[in-house]
C-alpha cells in the first residue's frame, strides 16, 4: 500500500514538548500524530452520522405528527427534577443533636 503525508503544521514550541513528553515508548512524534488524526476523523465521522440521525428524527416526527414539542419536554423534565427531590428529602437522615 502507498502512503501519503500530512501537511506539515507549524505549532509553538512548547505545545510540541507537551506532545514528545506523552508519547509511549518507542512511539514517534509522527505516530502519536498520525493516531490523533485518525481520532480525529473518527469522531467527526460519528458526530456526522448522530446528526444526520437527529435530523431524521426531527423531520420524520415533523412528517408525522408525533414527538414532544420543547415544552412538553421541559415539563417532563421539571416533574423528573422534582419528583427525585422529593425522593432526596425523604431519605435524608434528621439531624440529631
Amino acid at each position: 500500500m502507498k502512503t501519503a503525508t500530512l501537511p506539515a503544521v507549524r505549532v509553538e514550541p512548547a505545545l510540541r514538548s507537551d506532545a514528545e513528553a506523552v508519547l509511549d515508548e518507542g512511539e514517534s512524534l509522527s505516530d502519536f500524530v498520525a493516531s490523533c488524526v485518525r481520532g480525529g476523523v473518527a469522531w467527526r465521522r460519528t458526530q456526522d452520522a448522530f446528526l444526520a440521525r437527529a435530523r431524521d428524527a426531527v423531520e420524520r416526527s415533523e412528517r408525522e405528527g408525533s414527538g414532544f414539542s420543547p415544552q412538553e419536554v421541559l415539563r417532563r423534565m421539571d416533574e423528573r427534577i422534582e419528583a427525585a427531590r422529593q425522593r432526596l428529602v425523604a431519605t435524608k437522615p434528621s439531624a440529631k443533636r
